[in-house]
């Protein structure tokens, strides 16, 4: 068991955000153990072909066959929803010996390391920038265009998901509501690690906060909580992230021909997906029409009192009214 020990002001500090980089890092245990991942195997199977220029080699041995990954990788983000080229800058800039040191962390001996990775190791310097370019790669071959459209808006979903528990049942109900391994006692939160396929030198009796704040992190690549391998990093919180299993699904078919009668079959099927708050970019993706058209129907269905909608930033999200809940049903 792990332990997260607050002291006052520490859950004041107490903060989620979520990382492109970090995702982008994670879908590389899809190609260690694809059975894991069943909800990404029409992703997986688009790819394949893209692969076949990228520096597979390299990408593949980012992360051990027990599927932990050098910290380094997946840096605590800097703000709540940062670009992805930012993160790669902030990688970019990572202390050559941190590299050095959280490979063998990650690999635990000598004998495991990856050729790739040994021969790397010769040279740090270099072969951190063949990691960030090799990542920079994937990112735009594979995820950028039409995967991370529909992770972020999963990941957006959690937090707003989050943020409800948060405001109606207080922080306590937050964290243990995070994943069932975890428990809050009203002072620490404990994180159990029975079935954790190996065992990183975490400290007894627990991680101390400290007033460096902790950092939730949601991710689709996770089935369970879990923290970073090296205990003395900011404190960080992976946890698998709330309607993950819709990243398979395909745009929901419209059965109800009363609905269809009173909506119109494009703005029924968007009724339907707007269980979850989601963009008119994103949407437009799941449906695989102009976001000018989901644009145009969205403004119907918001007008006739079906959808809400809030900004983040430059994103307007939509979802359904507790009335658009009733007509679904």
């Amino acid at each position: 068991m792990i332990e997260f020990r607050f002291a006052v002001g520490d859950l004041a500090t107490t903060s989620f955000a979520y990382s492109p980089l970090q995702e982008t890092v994670f879908s590389l245990r899809c190609l260690h153990d694809p059975a894991r991942y069943p909800h990404h195997r029409p992703w997986l199977r688009r790819i394949r072909p893209r692969m076949e220029s990228l520096d597979r080699e390299l990408l593949t041995a980012l992360v051990a066959p027990w599927l932990w990954v050098p910290d380094f990788l997946t840096p605590r983000p800097e703000r709540a929803r940062p670009a992805f080229a930012d993160e790669l800058d902030q990688l970019r800039a990572t202390p050559p010996d941190l590299v050095d040191a959280d490979f063998r962390a990650t690999y635990r001996t000598e004998d495991a390391l990856p050729p790739v990775v040994a021969r790397g190791l010769a040279d740090p310097t270099a072969f951190l920038t063949r990691i960030a370019d090799a990542l920079d790669a994937y990112w735009h071959a594979c995820l950028a265009d039409d995967w991370w459209p529909r992770v972020q808006s999963i990941l957006e979903a959690d937090l707003a998901h989050r943020g409800r528990v948060l405001t109606e049942q207080g922080a306590g109900a937050l964290l243990s509501g995070l994943d069932s391994r975890l428990s809050w006692t009203g002072h620490h939160l404990r994180l159990v690690t029975q079935g954790f396929w190996a065992r990183a030198p975490w400290p007894e009796p627990g991680i101390s906060i400290a007033g460096r704040g902790l950092v939730l992190l949601p991710t689709l690549f996770a089935r369970g909580a879990q923290p970073l391998i090296d205990p003395s990093r900011p404190p960080t919180l992976i946890y698998p992230a709330r309607g993950r299993a819709t990243l398979s699904e395909e745009p929901p078919p419209v059965t109800d021909r009363a609905l269809i009668r009173l909506l119109g079959r494009p703005r029924a099927r968007l009724l339907l997906l707007l269980a979850e708050p989601a963009s008119t970019t994103e949407l437009a993706h799941r449906l695989d029409i102009t976001p000018g058209a989901v644009s145009q129907h969205l403004a119907v269905l918001y007008d006739a009192g079906l959808l809400t909608r809030t900004r983040s930033g430059r994103i307007v999200r939509y979802a359904r009214t507790r009335l658009g809940d009733d007509l679904c049903r």
